[in-house]
């Protein structure tokens, strides 16, 4: 495969923008109509708010995006076809999947105390501007790889740096969803 298979293919390039737009329409809908109790209420000791959660996810999207452009920035890696495939379908099965537990860096834990309108506010505008991305690259992202702080994962390309962004977005918007669900039982 040449640099030029590194891009986004028509189908890849719409796949993306559709999680990236369907997970925007869920943590919307999640967020609309809550009560100042139903945002920073924890459901039990050590668990977050939706305050808190929907914090991290805006955070976390700045920090992916980030990320991707790190590897966007890198030299291409002559090695990227053998672990693309079986990578993608990792991050894909592994990180919505709220069964499997992880501890966010300290860099994305929630501390900052947005309110419900501010932190919608910088979530659709972070959101925006990665779907203008998405929309409008037209460069390699597949040979283009940067490390992610966890070792499970090891250096992902800038392609499932994006996809990571949909995909985190899924798992806190289950994880609303039941802090939501745990508050009103």
């Amino acid at each position: 495969m040449s640099t030029a298979d590194a891009g986004l293919t028509a189908g890849e390039r719409a796949r993306l923008i559709q999680l990236l737009r369907d997970s925007e329409a869920e943590f919307v809908r999640l967020m609309a109509n809550l009560t100042e109790a139903q945002w920073t209420a924890r459901p039990a000791a050590g668990r977050w708010s939706v305050q808190q959660i929907a914090e991290h996810i805006v955070v976390g999207e700045k920090a992916t995006f980030t990320m991707a452009m790190q590897a966007l920035a890198a030299a291409p890696d002559p090695e990227w076809q053998e672990a693309n495939a079986r990578k993608t379908q990792f991050i894909e099965q592994v990180l919505p999947n709220r069964r499997l537990k992880a501890m966010a860096p300290d860099l994305l834990v929630p501390q900052r105390g947005w309110t419900c309108a501010e932190t919608i506010a910088r979530f659709q505008q972070l959101r925006a501007a990665t779907v203008k991305f998405v929309e409008e690259i037209d460069r390699p992202l597949k040979d283009r790889t940067s490390p992610h702080p966890f070792p499970v994962f090891g250096a992902l390309n800038a392609l499932q740096w994006l996809l990571y962004i949909p995909l985190h977005n899924m798992r806190h918007n289950q994880q609303i969803a039941e802090t939501l669900r745990d508050l009103a039982s």
